[in-house]
């Protein structure tokens, strides 16, 4: 039994691909609440415990390209389905764990099924929605991650402070049995099948495949361990060689396979590569504000966890209040005005974020974090939206994997960036480099964490400048000849 195709199926669709989101985005932040629980149930500390969000972090980067390939190859509603399938088992099996290894081992299974859902969640959405409203849908996308970024660390509290750690875990089997009840009842898999994609043949791209995933997994590696083993370091250095040397395999390889597990033709289009950079820039600029931003709300200012959780959650309402609002209006105007002025709303909440010090008014802060919701909200819904019309129907699960994995690499080196220019300034100014030790508003740790802080934001604030001029230079084709291509997709 499945669903009727009504007018309103659509819809139907967007329900069933935003409960897989809210899904991921909640277990998230639900998971990173648990932690210290975690470790004290375990007697083990943070820097072991953190290896439950990193080594889900890192299979989920290593995985999607792969999981987008199969979707274009084997259709996207069975790999979404597998995918519900692995992440819920191996997600609530976690509950179970009776050390931190288990814990750590189940969620990189997990990781594995969370690749899947998020290599089609855009994916389904481009397929079933036309052209003329992939903004709305793709903006209302957005929303949903905002809303389950807000719920997911208050979820997780609750969870935790009422039923323990566990019951975090368990949380994923019951949304994801009505997730997956969803998507066998809903999507169509004629509609999603890979039809006359080039990927529905051939052998698979093995090669690339490893190439890929050991890639991803050795400079990711690299830039997690960088600032506490030292950049100038024997093993760090090591590890961008061989980074390097593996990246430049994988190209060599999908040069020479017949069905690449990414077509790296797709770069020639202006309109898909400037969208991927301007992307990748501005969540290399964005994504240490959620880890650093708490150590100088707690430590610094002496705020509550709750009560800082609730200055952080602004930025996401106010991301989820734009994503829908700037989708809508660039399916009627272009994605172009959006592209230019969510990067500079972004741009101005970075620059006032790195005004705050220890005296600041707080208000500062939370206008900081506003501007950059509706920055990010304004700019990735829109920029989501030019890449997946830039591309041929075939080519959509593949090109949804590269955006998330895009996000998940930019994520992964600015926390580790802005984390080095935190600890080079407190170096500097004679202090150790400790973010635990940060403390009171005028010890000598927190100016030094808090001057860190402001040169980190204010380089950050510069590189969405560049994302402007990136979003400016890339060209918005005529709606004619883009409905004409989608038309013979």
């Amino acid at each position: 039994m499945r669903v009727k195709q009504t007018a309103n199926y659509k819809w139907l669709v967007f329900f069933t691909v935003g409960l897989g989101t809210f899904m991921a985005v909640v277990d998230h932040g639900s998971i990173n609440m648990a932690m210290p629980t975690i470790a004290a149930e375990f007697k083990t500390d943070l820097s072991r415990v953190q290896w439950i969000s990193l080594g889900y972090a890192l299979s989920v980067s290593i995985f999607l390209l792969p999981a987008g390939y199969l979707a274009d190859r084997f259709g996207r509603k069975e790999t979404y389905v597998v995918g519900f399938v692995i992440f819920a088992t191996a997600a609530g099996l976690a509950g179970f764990g009776n050390s931190v290894p288990m814990v750590i081992g189940l969620r990189v299974v997990s990781a594995v099924g969370s690749a899947m859902i998020m290599a089609n969640g855009m994916a389904i959405l481009t397929t079933v929605f036309p052209r003329t409203e992939r903004g709305k849908v793709l903006g209302a996308h957005m929303t949903i991650v905002g809303v389950g970024s807000m719920f997911g660390p208050v979820f997780g509290g609750i969870l935790v402070g009422v039923w323990g750690w566990r019951s975090v875990f368990f949380l994923n089997p019951i949304i994801g049995l009505f997730a997956l009840a969803a998507a066998l009842l809903v999507l169509d898999r004629l509609q999603l099948s890979p039809g006359n994609s080039k990927r529905a043949g051939g052998a698979y791209d093995w090669a690339g495949a490893i190439f890929s995933a050991l890639t991803l997994l050795t400079f990711l590696l690299t830039i997690t361990f960088g600032n506490s083993l030292g950049w100038t370091s024997f093993i760090i250095i090591t590890g961008f060689v061989v980074s390097l040397a593996l990246a430049v395999g994988f190209l060599l390889s999908e040069r020479r396979a017949a069905v690449p597990i990414l077509d790296l033709t797709l770069f020639n289009n202006r309109v898909f590569s400037m969208g991927i950079l301007a992307g990748f820039i501005a969540f290399f600029s964005t994504a240490s504000l959620w880890f650093l931003l708490p150590f100088y709300l707690q430590n610094v200012r002496g705020i509550e966890p709750s009560q800082g959780g609730l200055v952080l959650v602004s930025s996401a309402g106010a991301m989820a209040f734009m994503g829908a609002i700037a989708g809508r209006l660039s399916d009627r105007f272009g994605w172009k005005p959006f592209n230019i002025a969510g990067p500079i709303l972004t741009g101005s909440g970075l620059l006032a974020i790195s005004r705050v010090d220890g005296s600041s008014h707080l208000g500062l802060l939370i206008v900081g974090l506003i501007l950059v919701g509706l920055g990010n909200g304004m700019f990735h819904s829109t920029n989501h939206s030019s890449i997946m019309g830039a591309v041929e129907t075939s080519s959509y699960g593949i090109v949804s994997a590269f955006v998330n994995l895009n996000r998940q690499t930019a994520s992964t080196i600015g926390l580790a960036m802005a984390t080095a220019i935190v600890v080079a300034t407190m170096n500097g100014a004679g202090v150790a480099p400790d973010l635990t030790m940060v403390a009171g508003i005028t010890s000598e740790v927190s100016l030094a964490f808090t001057k860190g802080l402001g040169t980190a934001y204010s380089l950050a604030a510069g590189l969405m400048g560049i994302v402007v001029v990136v979003s400016m230079l890339k060209p918005q084709p005529n709606k004619g000849i883009s409905m004409q291509k989608e038309s013979n997709a």
